[in-house]
């Protein structure tokens, strides 16, 4: 393959996972807690590769990476709904172990069992599902502390880790712990707010030009394929002549 093709199909190749990625994120832009992810790119080197030939270095995505910024909150009223104004996220029980999630639209189960709209039970700063009574009034207080008619019911586990780098994505807004014995704290100055959901913190307007911006280089790559081919197939022809 000459080398105008192999730099092109590389970069083609490169592109198609951001598009993937970038199809993600436009999906999941009204997913509550929902964290974009993003590329991370570099270039290739064969071993064999002259020293400093630009013929031989190939763009590719080395890495993705998640971005946990913080969303925009928005009031719902609803007393179930809750999110956090600044870092962590709150603790559930998955169906294989803990996971962590950003997106607080709760709600009570049949058995008052409070729960993430998946069913996953929601827990406790001791680790326990926290169990509501469905015809009393709900409060919950910043520092997650859940309450109804006065009496406590428990505090909302809101964890923190020292890295987001051991975090896995689990799901759309699910993430867990790459090591399960590792330790998380509440998080220093986040505040649990009632009443309000945290979005997606991809940009949609933001998305949809990257999407646009990757489509139109596809396209110029694809050309640059084509070129390549029509070159190689009229220097064959030409050798063929003589």
């Amino acid at each position: 393959m000459d080398p105008l093709t192999a730099l092109a199909a590389s970069g083609l190749r490169a592109r198609m996972e951001s598009l993937d990625l970038l199809a993600n994120n436009v999906a999941n832009a009204s997913t509550g807690g929902y964290k974009a992810d993003r590329e991370f790119y570099n270039t290739y080197v064969a071993p064999e590769a002259a020293v400093d030939d630009p013929q031989q270095v190939m763009p590719v995505v080395e890495r993705h990476w998640t971005d946990h910024s913080q969303g925009a909150l928005h009031a719902t009223g609803s007393p179930l709904d809750v999110a956090l104004d600044g870092r962590g996220f709150f603790g559930v029980n998955g169906p294989t172990g803990p996971l962590y999630t950003r997106n607080g639209s709760f709600r009570l189960a049949a058995d008052g069992r409070l729960t993430t709209q998946d069913g996953y039970a929601v827990r406790s700063r001791q680790g326990t599902p926290l169990v509501l009574d469905a015809t009393r009034h709900i409060e919950i207080a910043p520092d997650g502390t859940v309450t109804q008619e006065g009496n406590v019911i428990g505090q909302l586990e809101v964890s923190d880790f020292t890295s987001t780098a051991g975090l896995s994505k689990q799901g759309a807004n699910y993430f867990r712990a790459a090591d399960p014995k590792q330790r998380t704290a509440p998080p220093a100055g986040t505040s649990v707010e009632q009443g309000q959901i945290e979005g997606s913190n991809t940009g949609a307007a933001e998305a949809a030009v990257r999407l646009v911006s990757v489509m139109r280089q596809f396209e110029m790559l694809q050309k640059a394929v084509g070129l390549g081919g029509e070159m190689s197939k009229r220097a064959i022809e030409e050798v063929a002549k003589v």
